[in-house]
């Protein structure tokens, strides 16, 4: 097949994948404002938010991963032309969403005692527990609006959702200038304004976005006259055996970078500082990534419905080959760039904390490199991630995922991120190895079942999880 069979997909793909991309930015972005801000009143701050977030970022990995199942059988029933298959999804995916916000919410409240069983330095863990609190209850409405998002998304409506977390992220900026720093007669609360800001724009976020999809034509009648509490216990369970795996796809991953952030702790205030840096700017492109990884489920899970299998392998594929050019752009980016970077992190005017910030930025600049390096493996496993999710094939990549991040990058991270070895570095480094063998492993799992699939004229979709 000829490279143009892939290359004119580029247009509809990138069309689709860019407002999820700006979407998912946006989240990050919130965690990038507050860093930038909060870095402004010391290291020491700087890694109270990081710690704070290492927790925050485990609960919305199961959140923003049990979600992702409404998006594929969306996909499908809008596919099919069935409404009432597709409106049930919602609602029975919506409901499901709310119940684990408020979960995990109370997790991650009455999980604070845990930092100082964590060897975290104290003066961090007594700043990151206020802090914690309000973020927190954040979780509740960020995975209602996930719920909104991945059934906005799987009727390929993904402008949406951008713009509800566009203007959540402006809100979140005017909230910290005003409540971190104290301006315009508001009171200053340090990283506690942070919190605030976060659980504001988030609360408002959700209730944009039900008004937009309340007002369109196509949206309108699944998100309006919802009986949320009659409930269909084969829905229930179709989109838990679906969202629970998927759930743990992305738990997995991001408990390796979790456990990056506290690694990085009992190495010292710095170089937990240092790794919060260079993991918020590789977040950011890992959205990018995320984006294609929706479009693959989105189209996937279109191609499903139809049942038109050689399409749905020519689509992904077409998709990974755009990640992929891209994610050789943000290497070369990060390559070029890593040592001004981390710079926009930091105050170089305060004197009396220029030691640290200067040490700060150095270990985030040899991150980045290892960063640049990783960008290509972690856009593929996210994209046939993606495409394996509009399959609707979710158990075996969660074996797999588990396998590459906590039975091969997580032991490299610990061996070699100790003081005494390659510190900072060494724990990068095995994140590098457990995102590359997820890459392998997952394209080797799409390969197969698309090939079994275009050659089955049978095609039964239990057979997908053998």
């Amino acid at each position: 097949m000829q490279i143009t069979q892939y290359t004119k997909e580029f247009k509809y793909n990138w069309r689709l994948a860019a407002p999820v991309m700006l979407g998912m930015l946006g989240h990050t972005f919130v965690g990038f404002v507050d860093n930038v801000m909060v870095g402004q009143l010391g290291t020491a701050e700087l890694a109270a938010v990081s710690l704070g977030n290492s927790f925050m970022f485990i609960a919305m990995s199961l959140g923003i991963g049990f979600s992702t199942a409404i998006t594929p059988l969306i996909a499908e029933a809008d596919a099919e032309g069935y409404f009432a298959k597709g409106k049930s999804s919602f609602k029975h995916g919506l409901f499901l969403c709310t119940v684990l916000g408020v979960l995990l919410f109370l997790m991650v409240f009455f999980a604070k005692p845990l930092m100082y069983l964590m060897k975290q330095p104290e003066e961090v863990v007594k700043l990151a527990i206020p802090y914690l609190d309000l973020v927190a209850f954040s979780l509740i409405p960020l995975i209602i609006f996930q719920g909104f998002k991945q059934f906005s998304d799987g009727l390929s409506m993904t402008r949406y959702p951008m713009y509800a977390a566009l203007l959540a992220n402006i809100l979140n900026v005017i909230f910290n200038y005003l409540l971190i720093f104290g301006k315009f007669g508001f009171p200053e609360l340090g990283i506690v304004g942070a919190a605030y800001g976060t659980l504001i724009s988030r609360i408002i976020m959700v209730w944009f976005l039900w008004w937009i999809l309340k007002n369109k034509e196509k949206s309108k009648p699944f998100v309006t006259h919802i009986k949320f509490f009659v409930l269909e216990k084969p829905m229930l369970k179709r989109i838990i055996n679906l969202g629970a795996p998927s759930a743990m796809q992305m738990f997995f991953e991001v408990a390796i970078f979790t456990a990056a952030i506290w690694l990085s702790g009992l190495l010292g205030k710095n170089p937990q500082a240092a790794n919060q840096i260079a993991l918020n700017l590789s977040s950011m492109t890992f959205m990018v990534a995320m984006g294609l990884s929706v479009a693959s489920m989105i189209r996937v899970g279109n191609q499903k419905g139809l049942k038109n299998y050689v399409e749905l392998r020519r689509i992904a594929f077409s998709i990974f080959l755009l990640g992929l050019i891209l994610a050789f752009g943000f290497a070369i980016l990060f390559f070029s760039l890593n040592e001004f970077l981390p710079k926009l992190y930091v105050d170089y005017n305060d004197a009396e904390n220029l030691m640290d910030n200067m040490e700060v930025v150095s270990i985030a600049s040899t991150l980045l490199i290892v960063a640049a390096i990783f960008q290509i493996s972690d856009s593929v496993q996210v994209i046939f991630l993606g495409a394996l999710r509009g399959l609707q094939d979710v158990k075996i990549p969660t074996v797999i995922t588990f396998i590459s991040y906590w039975l091969i990058g997580f032991p490299i991270s610990w061996f070699l991120g100790k003081e005494d070895a390659y510190g900072s570095i060494g724990i990068w480094l095995g994140l590098l190895a457990g995102l590359s063998t997820a890459a392998i492993l997952l394209y080797i799992r799409f390969n197969y079942l698309t090939k079994k699939l275009i050659l089955s004229n049978n095609y039964q979709p239990i057979t997908i999880n053998e």
